[in-house]
């Protein structure tokens, strides 16, 4: 004798909180809460309060040394066998074309490291998509952006040393105001810039680990913002070194 079993029906929810408004989609593990949760708009806001903490005293610095450097190059001095106000100041030669090749090399860096953050924003968006069920994300073959920036970045250090041998080549040393000046803007520029190379290293890192996505986020993020800063930074150092040296 066959029986006929009843099939209760899965409950489900409507869509709504208890308030009626829409439930918000969380990722699973590692703490995610995607991005529009108030703790992801927390860190990234302190991210980047932090970051902007740290580049206004490096622009100080910078602004300190171009003032320095005009200052110098119209300031005269006393000439103790004529008794005249002379100025003792020589034009730089600056390697142009090699100087304007390394620009290339730190914008094409500045580019992927803003296509590595719009991407990293992209993944962190469709995150929680990935917890529901029967929903395929089909991921194909990412262009190492990170990679891509670093290698630039590197390629740009080793351009900067090749223009200071050509600065040596054509009598060029630290042993007058005018190239000093010219050393100590392009190395203090160069020294940030391998410091920033440090967190990039740790970005990529991050991603290899496969750690959490906001995590990687928050990193990329002011990495990317950095690098568009040391841009404008060199930029600005160069053509106060062509125009005004």
């Amino acid at each position: 004798m066959s029986t006929l079993s009843s099939t209760v029906a899965p409950k489900t929810s409507t869509g709504r909180g208890h308030d009626g408004t829409p439930p918000f989609i969380r990722g699973g593990g590692d703490d995610f809460h995607g991005d529009g949760s108030p703790d992801f708009g927390s860190r990234m806001r302190q991210a980047r309060f932090g970051l902007l903490a740290a580049l206004v005293p490096i622009f100080m610095l910078f602004l300190g040394i171009a003032v320095a450097y005009l200052w110098r190059q119209q300031s005269a001095v006393l000439d103790s066998h004529t008794g005249h106000l002379v100025r003792y100041w020589t034009k730089v030669r600056l390697p142009v074309e090699l100087l304007l090749f390394n620009t290339l090399l730190l914008f094409l860096s500045s580019v992927a490291m803003e296509m590595a953050r719009r991407r990293i924003a992209q993944q962190a968006a469709l995150e929680p998509l990935r917890n529901i069920p029967g929903l395929l994300l089909l991921s194909g073959w990412k262009f190492p952006w990170l990679a891509s920036s670093m290698f630039l970045a590197f390629a740009f250090l080793a351009g900067q040393g090749a223009a200071w041998r050509a600065l040596q080549i054509r009598g060029f040393f630290m042993d007058n105001a005018s190239s000093g000046f010219v050393y100590l803007l392009t190395g203090t520029h160069a020294a940030h810039l391998a410091g920033g190379m440090l967190v990039l290293g740790y970005a990529m890192f991050a991603t290899l680990a496969r750690k959490n996505i906001v995590h990687r986020r928050i990193v990329v993020d002011i990495t990317a913002w950095y690098w568009h800063f040391m841009l404008v930074l060199w930029v600005c150092i160069f053509a106060l070194l062509y125009f005004v040296g």
